[in-house]
């Protein structure tokens, strides 16, 4: 009696990708909320209908060759910047970002400069005409030869397409639009992303082509689909910004050939993105001199040092709880140096609505950002004006103690290129020509070496 497979139906959460046999409100695996979906679940083909085929025997560690390919740049030198000089030939790249913030845009300029440089490119839309893409690419200046069009979101479409054009460098846009009919379940939900992700990957590593999909995101901005789908990419980009900012940020979150901790910056313009080479002065371009609550911090994104303006605006409340608003700035990090500040000093932060915000759209998350919150809350407070030729840096102790961070060098080279001539640091931070720096032990001498009266400490 030969072998047919079953045919079930089970719900499987989009969000983690856990399955039950029936519907509930809660997912047993992540605990979200209406996140279980109704698919069809085949069984197994039979007890053979499994091949196990080594592809290759395993070889000696010694037998193998060290270097390896060299990453191919794209052409667009922030992206290159955040790849670490390019793609490598039979990786595979993830790209998500909101809708709207200009993923599609990034990838068709990227497109365009590579098929330039002799190389062929399919760009595969799932979500556009080949019509659309075409109009978007002459407003980008990206019509060249070598660059394929293909609107299709059949995944044995978009092998086939790939097979016939040969390209170097494939893009799918979107992974969650592309489906294959073969499995009973709808565009989009976990096991179809799972499934046409996997097989992308195997024909990226076979072909030695590179392949970069673009990734939907939810509301709370983590990428869509199952974690999977994180997990078999070989590079993970997240493309940042307010589509109602012209600034752009992009940053990777995973990288098997280089490091994750470069910033990659754009401005978006009406011909499309433009690489900001000195972002630090694209940061301070707007900056108000004379204002309290306001102090401009050194920081560094990988090996790219930032100069940024932090403000903060700090008022008597007359709620019960008072308001903490954090805009590129960690929130528990605020309420920590709000603490700090409040056992330390009596500040009565515990009574004020204290707001702070990272002008320009900027997200900082490093520890070197304390000292300068932590004075512009304070000037704000006070009304004492941190003045314009200084810049503050440091990690803020819960004693009040200031505490060393990476790349101080760098920090202050960068102030001193952009004019600054006073930087309060810790004291175990080096000098640096240029810039008179002043080193201090605890914020309190910090506030003394800004101007602060000394009642307020």
């Amino acid at each position: 009696m030969p072998f047919v497979a079953k045919t079930r139906t089970i719900f499987r959460c989009t969000d983690c990708g856990t399955a039950a046999p029936k519907w509930v409100g809660r997912c047993p695996g992540c605990e979200s909320w209406n996140t279980l979906s109704e698919e069809l679940n085949a069984g197994p083909a039979g007890p053979g209908g499994l091949e196990r085929v080594l592809a290759a025997p395993p070889v000696p560690i010694l037998e193998l060759d060290g270097v390896g390919d060299s990453p191919h740049p794209t052409g667009v030198s922030e992206l290159d910047r955040v790849l670490g000089g390019g793609l490598m030939p039979g990786s595979v790249t993830l790209v998500g970002g909101e809708p709207g913030i200009g993923k599609s845009t990034l990838l068709l300029e990227a497109s365009g400069a590579w098929a330039r440089g002799g190389g062929r490119v399919l760009y595969v839309s799932a979500e556009e005409s080949v019509q659309q893409v075409r109009r978007r690419a002459e407003r980008l200046g990206a019509v060249v030869p070598g660059l394929w069009l293909a609107s299709d979101s059949v995944l044995e479409s978009v092998i086939l397409g790939i097979t016939n054009t040969v390209p170097d460098l494939v893009i799918v846009d979107s992974i969650q639009a592309v489906f294959d009919p073969a499995i009973g379940s709808a565009p989009g939900s976990v096991v179809q992303v799972r499934e046409c992700a996997h097989a992308l990957v195997r024909l990226a590593k076979e072909r030695c082509i590179a392949v970069v999909l673009v990734g939907h995101v939810t509301k709370d901005g983590a990428l869509a689909g199952p974690r999977v789908l994180e997990h078999v990419v070989d590079t993970v980009l997240s493309f940042e910004g307010d589509r109602h900012n012209a600034l752009r940020l992009l940053r990777a979150s995973k990288h098997r050939f280089g490091s994750t901790s470069e910033l990659g910056v754009f401005e978006m313009g009406d011909s499309g993105l433009r690489a900001v080479a000195d972002p630090s002065g694209m940061f301070l371009a707007d900056r108000c001199i004379g204002i309290p609550g306001s102090v401009v911090v050194p920081t560094t994104e990988g090996q790219r040092p930032l100069v940024v303006e932090v403000q903060a605006l700090a008022d008597k409340s007359t709620a019960p709880m008072p308001r903490r608003s954090a805009q590129g700035v960690d929130g528990g990090r605020l309420a920590m140096l709000l603490a700090m500040l409040d056992k330390r000093l009596r500040t009565g932060f515990s009574h004020c609505d204290v707001y702070v915000s990272v002008a320009g759209g900027v997200k900082v998350a490093e520890p070197g950002l304390d000292l300068g919150v932590a004075l512009a809350v304070m000037s704000s407070l006070t009304g004492q004006v941190v003045p314009a030729d200084l810049v503050a840096f440091g990690e803020v102790g819960l004693g009040g103690e200031l505490r060393h961070v990476g790349h101080a060098t760098r920090r202050l080279t960068e102030a001193a290129r952009l004019g600054f001539r006073r930087a309060v640091v810790p004291s175990s931070c080096p000098k640096v020509s240029g810039i008179q720096v002043v080193g201090v032990d605890t914020f309190s001498d910090a506030l003394s070496a800004a101007g602060f009266p000394s009642e307020v400490f």
